[in-house]
This record gives C-alpha cells, sequence and structure tokens, in this order.
C-alpha cells in the first residue's frame, strides 16, 4: 500500500466521466469486481470533498466497470501488511474509507449509485450511505463478513439495524445474499430500474442540472419499476427472522433455530444453522453487539466504534480468526478456517469487551472525523 501523497492515485483505477454538473465516477477494477483498493478509497474521498466544494457539480453518479458495482474492500492487500509486521498501514486504509463513508452518509449533494452487480462489503459502504441507491435484475448485495472471521464494517452498523425488525441481524449474521427487488423490499435500494434502461437514467440525470433530490427522485421514478419478490425470498420470512434473530444473544438465536428444526423440515432453517455454525464465533458475537448498539447511534459514533473494533481484529490479539478467514476462503481457497476459539462459549464477554475499547499504544489514535458543515436535514439527522 503505497502512502498518501500523489495527487493522481487511484486515477486509472476511479474513473471520472461526465457533464461539468454531474459527475460519473467509475470503479475501473473489474477483473477484481471493482475491490477497493487503497489508492481508489484515497480516490473517491478526494473526489467526493473536491465535487462537494465546487458549486457547478450538482450531483454524483456512482458505477462500476464490468459485472460488479464494487465486491468489498481489497482485504488481501490488508492481510499481506498484517502478516508483514504492518497491521498500521491496513488502519491506514480502514480510517481513510471510513472517512469516506462518513462524508458519503453527510453529503450536502445527491449521489445516485447504481448498483448493476454485486454490492459486498466496502461496495455497500460506498453506496448505502449515499441518497439514492438504484437496483437492477443483476444486483446481489451481502455482507459476508463473519465467514472471513470480520464483521460487518463501513458503517453497516449503522445502516444494518436500521433495516426492518431484525432483517438487519440476520443479514449481518449469516451474509445472506439478497437480489435487487429484495434490497428494494428492506430500503437497501430506493429504486430499481432494469438494466436496459440505465443509460437512458444516466443521460436524463447528466441532464438534469439540479441538485434538488425531488426532481433527482422524479427522474429515476421515470425509469423505475415496482419488481415482484421471487416465491422463496427470505423477506417473506421476515416474521420469522425477526423471532429468531431478535433474541439477545447468538448463543439464543442458534438454540431457537436448532429447537424449530426439530419440529419442521425447513431449508431455510437448515441453511441459516449451517451458515451461522460455519462463521467465526468471535466474529457472531462482536457483530451481534456492534448492531445492537448501533440501533442508537448517530453514523459517525458508529464508524468511530467499527475502527476500534477493526484495529484489535488486525492487532490479533484477542482472536487471529481474520488472517485464518482470509487465508481458507480468499487465498488457499479450502474453504475450511480453523476458528480460535473454535466455540460461542469460549468467546467471553470479557473478549468481545476489548473489541470496543480503546486500542493499546499511544500512536494509534481514535478515529477523527471530519467537521461537516451546510448540510441539508437528512444528512443531520444521521450525525
Amino acid at each position: 500500500m503505497e502512502p498518501i501523497n500523489s495527487t493522481n492515485r487511484g486515477a486509472d483505477q476511479v474513473l471520472v466521466e461526465g457533464h461539468s454538473h454531474a459527475k460519473k465516477v467509475v470503479f475501473n477494477r473489474p477483473k477484481q469486481l471493482n475491490a477497493l483498493s487503497f489508492q481508489m478509497v484515497s480516490r473517491l474521498l478526494e473526489l467526493f470533498l473536491a465535487c462537494e466544494g465546487d458549486h457547478n457539480v450538482k450531483l454524483i453518479i456512482l458505477k462500476g466497470k464490468g459485472r460488479a458495482f464494487c465486491a468489498g474492500g481489497d482485504v488481501a492487500a490488508v492481510v499481506r501488511e498484517i502478516s508483514e509486521g504492518n497491521w498500521k498501514l491496513g488502519a491506514e486504509f480502514f480510517r481513510i474509507e471510513y472517512i469516506m463513508n462518513y462524508v458519503m452518509a453527510t453529503y450536502s449533494k445527491p449521489q445516485v449509485s447504481i448498483l448493476n452487480g454485486i454490492v459486498m462489503g466496502g461496495g455497500a459502504g460506498a453506496s448505502i450511505h449515499g441518497r439514492f441507491r438504484v437496483a437492477t435484475e443483476n444486483s446481489v448485495f451481502a455482507m459476508p463478513e463473519t465467514a472471513l472471521g470480520l464483521f460487518p464494517d463501513v458503517g453497516a452498523t449503522y445502516f444494518l439495524p436500521r433495516l426492518p425488525g431484525f432483517f438487519g441481524e440476520y443479514v449481518g449474521l449469516t451474509g445472506s445474499r439478497l437480489d435487487g427487488a429484495e434490497m428494494l423490499a428492506c430500503g437497501l435500494a430506493t429504486h430499481f430500474v432494469p438494466e436496459v434502461r440505465l443509460s437512458l437514467l444516466e443521460e436524463a440525470l447528466c441532464n438534469a442540472n439540479s441538485s434538488d433530490p425531488a426532481i433527482i427522485s422524479a427522474i429515476i421514478d421515470e425509469f423505475s419499476q415496482q419488481p415482484r419478490l421471487k416465491e422463496k425470498s427470505v423477506y417473506h420470512l421476515l416474521d420469522i427472522i425477526n423471532d429468531f434473530f431478535s433474541r439477545r444473544t447468538v448463543e439464543e438465536i442458534i438454540l431457537a433455530l436448532e429447537r424449530e428444526a426439530v419440529n419442521t423440515n425447513n431449508g431455510w432453517i437448515s441453511s441459516t444453522i449451517k451458515s451461522l455454525k460455519a462463521a467465526s464465533p468471535t466474529s457472531l458475537k462482536i457483530t451481534l453487539r456492534s448492531i445492537r448498539e448501533g440501533r442508537h447511534q448517530g453514523v459517525g459514533q458508529c464508524l468511530i466504534s467499527e475502527y476500534r473494533m477493526v484495529c484489535h481484529v488486525m492487532q490479533g490479539k484477542v482472536s487471529k480468526d481474520f488472517m485464518e478467514g482470509c487465508r481458507a476462503i480468499l487465498l488457499d481457497k479450502d474453504k475450511n478456517p480453523k476458528w480460535e476459539p473454535s466455540k460461542l462459549e469460549l468467546v467471553s464477554d470479557e473478549m468481545v469487551n476489548r473489541y470496543f475499547s480503546k486500542v493499546d499504544g499511544e500512536d494509534v489514535a481514535d478515529l477523527k472525523l471530519p467537521a461537516r458543515s451546510n448540510l441539508p436535514a437528512h444528512a443531520i439527522a444521521k450525525l
């Protein structure tokens, strides 16, 4: 990872197109499914701040090249740094990314994210905080971090608990994949536009020459459809999900699911149990706590808390599950991680508490978020 010093950093990985008053920002790492590199998050933050200060720019359109919007952060690069003893370089990646998430969440101009393809992890952080999120029939959303020994971050501890009922707990703990219709139904997307109409939508947005959210919304509405949820959509199970995932602890969630599995031959219950048991026990516990706490926090406080958590994850003093998860899923690809601690009951409250405490070390500071001024009401409400 290169230090932040070049004004052109990430210029080939993040392209800027469009009119002077409508900037199209395009993720340009299609072979890597537009996974966010250090250069990309630095460039994005730089672009968003520059456009916010430019009176000519009325809105930003964010999209990805290829079959993904953005499949997440480039965690393999972070793992390489940690394995070489440079966890603080990994921390710098997350610091810049979280500041970028915060700027997007409190942005004074409309951000229209075109979520045509894979939207996972860091890709969700780069879009869900924005004002408009356009899903398509190709959209695939997931927060798969617990299977990697991480936790849903990039402000997910703010937006997941604000999904209906306890759907956010379900999505965050299991890594369940959602399609475009499900994203619209639960509020992760604000609109659904078929892929064939996207180029016309972008053209209309570029011609709008307006920052008025009502005008932008009306333009997107012209191209939108109301998709039908599939018969086997998990969103039809919201009442059941609320029953299980409202339980106080991960152990209680799994126990309730297992009791139900004895009485019924339900494929969703068995696959949900399987997903939870395959995930890192430590990740499950810190994820549930962070989502529950995030329900009562602003987006800034959520990101500050996440930064503490991710620094502890990278230090690996409580658990090295992040390194092991990346090895098993991304590097060796044997899909057989050896979690340590290996069981939920071995992850004590004291261990969980450490992830939420200030990181040891005089040179490791809490996340400092930039002051934001002249914000619209919708952004102020998030603070």
